[in-house]
């Protein structure tokens, strides 16, 4: 059993208690648990909410009147006491963009793309993050920590830094450069293992659980899918609530889809929307524990962690629960797509769309071709695309995915000699 040592009592009406994801007990919400106290550090609780308070406060009426054009116009629903949050980042209400193109091209009713790398740390874990740090300093804490491969870790030090937390972040060796940047300039104690993103988790829980400090952890933390449940607010929304048929969303360790799911339950349970939208969950074949296990018809087993998309390459996720029920409950579907789609999808929606998305970000997209390809997405139907970060994130790898800029001394005939019309004939 994991458990927040309280700091001062909470007053949070909106929320009854926690269930657990394994053996479904109830607990009261009288403590801050983490975990099952039953069954363990692997079994995460659910956040139960009073939707009859909920809906006291928040209708689609009221947030046609509301102009807080972040995330926090939804903290109704968030495991928070009410208080002013306005003097953190401003998180969320993203751009939801309709394709021009691209979804004429690929046969569907219409394409959306939710572009979450514009958030603050440039992707979509700002959400978790924010909502973290939130609850930190509601119980008193002067630190926060987590693992992660990436975007997780800047998203907390970026949202930390703003509040004066302290914050140490755990990364595996491979974490980007651009990643591991953000973090340092943002103040954290960064610990990069020696080692994958399981021992990094290992380590991070340890050392958290010796010291004391606020644990981030999505894989541990219930308050984490909250907070990245609020894309999904956004989405129907910004479609006058009345989501597209399916959602696609790239899957690491599971949080960001349960999260999906989540938010899309509460405003379903609310009477908001008339139906949840169908989520794909999307791995690259290079890491894709949660496609094999659906392929197979087994219990999720630990696999390489071999792809380029950094922030996806999770061989033992930490929240399968939560992740396989968005599938199931959604009646959606997983897929798995090669890195070389990847790269495609990351060139095509930036020369399509002008979305510059990191290869985690855009493997959606990527699953929504394949999954065209292979009946799962019907011709007709419609589709939003969440690109959960920014391009700039890796641009190693979007480099090899755009291809290299032509070189030309600062001569007119010599440009002439290039391949540059026979480019602009191409695109």
């Amino acid at each position: 059993m994991t458990t927040i040592p309280r700091k001062k009592k909470a007053n949070i009406p909106h929320l009854i208690g926690y269930t657990c994801t394994i053996c479904h007990r109830h607990y009261p919400y009288e403590e801050e648990l983490l975990t099952c106290p039953d069954c363990g550090d692997t079994a995460i609780l659910d956040i139960d909410y009073d939707y009859d308070v909920i809906s006291q406060h928040v209708s689609r009426e009221s947030l046609r009147k509301d102009y807080t054009n972040s995330m926090w116009r939804y903290k109704a629903f968030l495991p928070l006491e009410e208080r002013d949050y306005s003097a953190s980042l401003r998180v969320g209400w993203t751009p939801l963009y309709r394709s021009l193109r691209l979804g004429d091209e690929l046969g569907l009713k219409a394409l959306y793309v939710k572009d979450d790398g514009l958030n603050p740390t440039a992707s979509l874990k700002d959400r978790a993050s924010a909502v973290a740090v939130a609850k930190a300093l509601e119980l008193g804490y002067d630190t926060i920590s987590c693992s992660s491969t990436g975007n997780a870790a800047s998203s907390c030090a970026g949202n930390a830094a703003r509040v004066g937390l302290k914050t140490v972040i755990f990364v595996p060796e491979r974490a980007p450069q651009g990643k591991l940047a953000q973090m340092l300039v943002f103040g954290a104690q960064v610990v990069s293992v020696i080692g994958d993103y399981r021992e990094t988790f290992n380590l991070s829980k340890a050392a958290i659980d010796k010291y004391g400090w606020y644990n981030r952890n999505a894989g541990i933390n219930p308050v984490m899918a909250e907070g990245k449940k609020t894309v999904s607010f956004e989405i129907a929304e910004q479609l006058n609530f009345a989501p597209t048929d399916w959602v696609a969303v790239s899957v690491g360790d599971g949080c960001t889809i349960g999260g999906v799911y989540l938010g899309f339950r509460d405003l379903f349970a609310l009477g908001m929307i008339d139906r949840i939208p169908k989520i794909l969950g999307v791995q690259s074949t290079g890491c894709s524990p949660f496609v094999d296990a659906a392929r197979d018809g087994v219990p999720l087993k630990p696999t390489p962690e071999n792809t380029l998309a950094d922030s996806i390459s999770v061989g033992v996720p930490r929240n399968p629960v939560k992740a396989l029920r968005a599938v199931s409950a959604s009646n959606g579907a997983w897929i798995a797509v090669p890195d070389e789609d990847i790269l495609d999808a990351m060139r095509v929606m930036g020369t399509v769309e002008g979305v510059f998305g990191e290869p985690a970000g855009v493997t959606s997209f990527a699953g929504v071709k394949r999954a065209l390809e292979q009946g799962i997405i019907k011709p007709g139907e419609s589709v939003t695309c969440l690109v959960t970060g920014s391009g700039l994130k890796d641009v190693v790898n979007a480099l090899r995915a755009a291809g290299e800029p032509i070189r030309c001394h600062p001569d007119l005939e010599e440009l002439d000699r290039t391949d540059l019309i026979a480019r602009l004939n191409k695109a």
